[in-house]
């Protein structure tokens, strides 16, 4: 079995492994992820709620914009009509490299 983290980042929770690519929400500025699990082969470490000392090194490779979310709006027979977009931005990062205690 492969090596493998659960951590999270900006509220949300991410299974990763090193090399993993993934996008994340915007991030303001680099904050270490807080990892929840460390999962080694057999060796299963849970954190409670994180585990102190482990750590899970990312570099950032840039920012994109998701898909469009579309929002229309329509009142029958009042000619009220509004047609609106959405892109949500996201940080797309690379995990380094996954170390525990």
């Amino acid at each position: 079995m492969a090596k493998y983290a659960i951590v999270q980042i900006s509220g949300h929770q991410y299974k990763v492994s090193e090399g993993d690519e993934l996008l994340v929400d915007r991030l303001q500025e680099e904050e270490a992820p807080a990892v929840l699990l460390v999962a080694d082969g057999d060796k299963v470490t849970v954190g409670t709620p994180v585990i102190a000392g482990a750590k899970v090194s990312y570099k950032i490779l840039g920012e994109e914009k998701g898909q469009k979310v579309e929002v229309i709006k329509y009142r029958s027979k009042s000619r009220y009509r509004r047609h609106t977009g959405f892109r949500h931005s996201y940080t797309k990062i690379q995990i380094g490299k996954i170390t525990s205690k």
